[in-house]
Parts: C-alpha cells; sequence; structure tokens
C-alpha cells in the first residue's frame, strides 16, 4: 500500500485511509485538525495505472460542499442589509416568477419545493430526470456550457415537488437561485464575492469558483466515470469537465487545507454574526440540514458535529467541524463514478470509519 504521511504517526488514521483504498476507491488525501495538533495522508494512486501516491494537498472539485459557501455568502450579505432572510426570493429575482411563499431561507434549507434540475427521486422509485449529469451521454457531453438561468428555468417548467415551506429535499436548483442572488443585489459575479468575502479575509490561495473554465491546476488526483457501451466496459479520466452543469451546487475547486481554513473558521464564528451562525446550524427536522449545512450527532463520545460532504463524477468531498472549530476533518477520495452509483456504500462506511476515528475516538457508531 502506497502512503504518505506528514505530522506525528496516527496508525489509526494511516489504516482508515489504507482501508478505503482496499474498498475499491482510487485514492485519497486526509487532513485532520485536532486537539493532537495536525495531520495529513494519502493513499492510492494519483492516476490509474501509475504508482505515484496523491498529493496530500492537491486540489480537487468539492462538490455540494459548495453549498456551504454559497449560504455563508448569503448570510453575510444578510448581516450587511443586502438580503432579508425570510424576504421572498421572487423580490430578488422577479425575472423567474417564482412563487411568493419562497423566502431566501427556504432555498438554503432546501424547503422552497423547487424541482431539482439534476432529477428528482422519488420514494416509490419514480424518477423525473432532468439536465444530462450521469451514463455515456454525459461523457461525451461533459465540455457543454450551461448558464445558471437556463438551470433554473429548467427547473422551473417542471412541477413543484411540494408546498414551500411543508417539506424537505435536496434540490440544486436552491442554490443557483442562490448564486443569481448573490449576483443581482451585488452587482458583482459570484467569483468576486467569493473572494471579497470568504476568500481574501481568509488567506486562502487555492480555492476558486471555475465558472465554465475545464481544468483543474496542478497537482491534483485523477476523477474517473465507467459506463457500457456495446456491452463492453470503459473507463474515462473525467478530470477535465466542464462544470457549468452543476453551477452553484457544486462547481467550486479546493484543498485539504483551504477547506480546513473555511469550515474552521465558519465555525468558530470568525464569519458570520453569531445571531446568523446560530440561524445556519438550525436544523430542519426531517434531515438536520441547517442553512448550508448538515448537523450531526455523533453520539455521547463524538457529540455533535457539522458538515457538508460532496461528489462529482468521481471525486467525493469531506469537511467536518466540532462546533467551535477546533476540530477538523477534510478529505478528497477519488474514484470511478458510474450511473449505478455503485461506490455508494463503501463510501458511507468509509465516512463512517473516519468520524469515529476523529470525533469518536475511534469508537464504532451506528453507520448512518
Amino acid at each position: 500500500m502506497s502512503i504518505t504521511v506528514t505530522g506525528q504517526d496516527r496508525p489509526e488514521l494511516r489504516q482508515a485511509i489504507e482501508e478505503i483504498v482496499d474498498s475499491g476507491f482510487t485514492g485519497v488525501q486526509l487532513r485532520v485538525h485536532d486537539e493532537r495538533g495536525e495531520w495529513v495522508g494519502s493513499a492510492g494512486v494519483r492516476e490509474l495505472g501509475q504508482s505515484e501516491k496523491p498529493p496530500t494537498n492537491g486540489w480537487f472539485r468539492i462538490g455540494s460542499a459548495t453549498k456551504t459557501f454559497v449560504a455563508t455568502l448569503v448570510l453575510q450579505l444578510v448581516a450587511e442589509g443586502k438580503i432579508g432572510l425570510d424576504t421572498p426570493a421572487d423580490d430578488y429575482l422577479p425575472e423567474f416568477g417564482l412563487d411568493r411563499r419562497i423566502t431566501v431561507r427556504m432555498l438554503l434549507q432546501h424547503t422552497s419545493g423547487v424541482f431539482n434540475y439534476t432529477g428528482e427521486y422519488f420514494e416509490d422509485g419514480t424518477v423525473v430526470p432532468g439536465v444530462t449529469w450521469a451514463g455515456q451521454a454525459w461523457v461525451e457531453t461533459r465540455f457543454k456550457t450551461y448558464q445558471p438561468e437556463e438551470l433554473v428555468r429548467l427547473a422551473l417548467s417542471k412541477p413543484a415537488r411540494f408546498e414551500p415551506g411543508t417539506d424537505w429535499s435536496y434540490s440544486n436548483t436552491n442554490y443557483v437561485l442562490a448564486r443569481l442572488l448573490i449576483e443581482k443585489v451585488t452587482g458583482r459575479s459570484f467569483a468576486e464575492e467569493l473572494r471579497r468575502l470568504i476568500l481574501e479575509p481568509l488567506g486562502m490561495s487555492d480555492t476558486m469558483a471555475p465558472g465554465t473554465s475545464t481544468e483543474i491546476p496542478e497537482p491534483h488526483a485523477h476523477s474517473y466515470y465507467r459506463y457500457e457501451e456495446a456491452g463492453q466496459e470503459k473507463t474515462v479520466d473525467v478530470t477535465s469537465q466542464n462544470p457549468s452543469w452543476i453551477s452553484a451546487g457544486g462547481d467550486m475547486i479546493s484543498t485539504t487545507r483551504d477547506l480546513h481554513t473555511f469550515f474552521s473558521a465558519l465555525q468558530g464564528g470568525k464569519l458570520l454574526p453569531a445571531p446568523l451562525l446560530a440561524e445556519m446550524r438550525k436544523p430542519d427536522p426531517k434531515i438536520g440540514y441547517g442553512l448550508g449545512v448538515f448537523v450531526q450527532d455523533t453520539g455521547p463520545d463524538g457529540g455533535t458535529v457539522f458538515h457538508h460532504n460532496g461528489g462529482i463524477a468521481g471525486y467525493a468531498t469531506l469537511m467536518y467541524s466540532s462546533p467551535d472549530g477546533g476540530k477538523t476533518m477534510t478529505a478528497s477520495v477519488t474514484y470511478a463514478d458510474d450511473a449505478a452509483m455503485s461506490q455508494a456504500g463503501a463510501f458511507q462506511k468509509a465516512v463512517q470509519r473516519l468520524i469515529d476515528e476523529v470525533f469518536c475516538g475511534g469508537q464504532t457508531e451506528e453507520e448512518l
């Protein structure tokens, strides 16, 4: 097993990332900050067919961890008096004709009921498709450019999932609307506001909102997509892609160090006034989702943790913190993705193993 570690030896963390690779993942980068200091490690390979290990602080696509950045920006603009958290989103984005009952808070908490433009999946197995993001069709069109407004209009052409504020359902559309809201009230791009309010104040030089740019800076581990064509299995390197199909639902690029810097500062109260951080952390009772963060009780030994993971075409991201920001875990996992999400079960087991080691003193809890 090829593995790189910096900081004091933590055999339990080294073993955990080795087991993740053994369960079928290509590579792992893990960073832990706690009372014992900083531990950084990587395992597996940077690229299929090669022996070089993943970098310990390489760039990767962070997927839906992007949503925490978006929610933080919106709440910072609430603090500046530019946005009202319980104001109808239609007041800021009248061009879409949104249901007047949908508030800014509902967008951030996924309680708006707006159709998820990447597709809706119902409990009875029914699927209502949206934009193409999986299978051979996506592989062949992965450099296509989508405009955020186009994604919103696709979503609004479909029936709402439920009446605003009456239920909870994860919808990427909410966060594309939140991005457009940021741009409308500031007159600046999402990337510019990200730099102004988060990246520059925290000295985060390795995080970006790529827009339609298809490349990731070096060094980086590679991501893959697997599909069948004419009965033959094909695995394609999809590290390069146009992430505009997911937009502010999950398009950002970062590193484990920058994600630690951001999430520790956020939970430590350095980015939001205390009342707004408290609003962010109020979980919806159905799923434990606040405003851009999940709230999870890890049991008596670990207490509460805040997190937002992400996944996008062969990259998976972990971003966890204790309530005071003093203990964090940030990671990137690379793998060969597929339409069946065949690695999802193994990923959940890997995440739980890491939570147990970092936040629960190594004691095994019930799986999520």
